[in-house]
C-alpha cells in the first residue's frame, strides 16, 4: 500500500535533507539534493524535490502500519516546516496496480 502527499514549498530540498539527516542517526538513510529514501520500522518513506515542492510517498504492508507512517511523516516534515502556510498534508493512498481510494483520503490523521 502507498500514500502520497505534497508540500507546495520553495525549500524542498532543505526539508528533504533536515528529515533525511534526523532519521540518518537512526536509519540507513540515502539522499541527494532531489530525492531521498528512508527505511522505517512501518515501511519506507521516499521524496522527490522539486523547484516548487516537495513530493512525499510512503509504502507499509498493511493499513495500520501506513496509517501510522503517514502521521509520524507529516508531523516530523511539518516541524522543520513550521514556517510555511501549510499546517497540515492531505494523504491519498493507493493499492496495487494505481487503484486509488478515495475515501482513504487523510489529514493528519484525520479521515474526513
Amino acid at each position: 500500500m502507498q500514500s502520497h502527499a505534497r508540500l507546495n514549498t520553495d525549500k524542498a530540498t532543505r526539508y528533504m535533507i533536515q528529515l533525511a539527516k534526523h532519521w540518518g542517526h537512526r536509519f540507513e538513510v540515502t539522499y541527494d539534493d532531489v530525492s531521498a529514501l528512508i527505511p522505517l520500522p512501518l515501511g519506507t518513506c521516499s521524496m522527490l524535490a522539486d523547484p516548487e515542492g516537495l513530493d512525499v510517498t510512503i509504502e507499509a504492508v498493511d493499513l495500520e502500519g501506513l496509517a501510522k507512517l503517514e502521521d509520524v511523516v507529516a508531523e516530523h516534515l511539518l516541524r522543520f516546516a513550521f514556517r510555511e502556510p501549510v499546517k497540515r498534508l492531505g494523504w491519498t493512498r493507493a493499492w496495487e496496480a494505481g487503484r486509488i481510494d478515495p475515501p482513504a483520503l487523510r489529514i493528519n490523521g484525520v479521515a474526513p
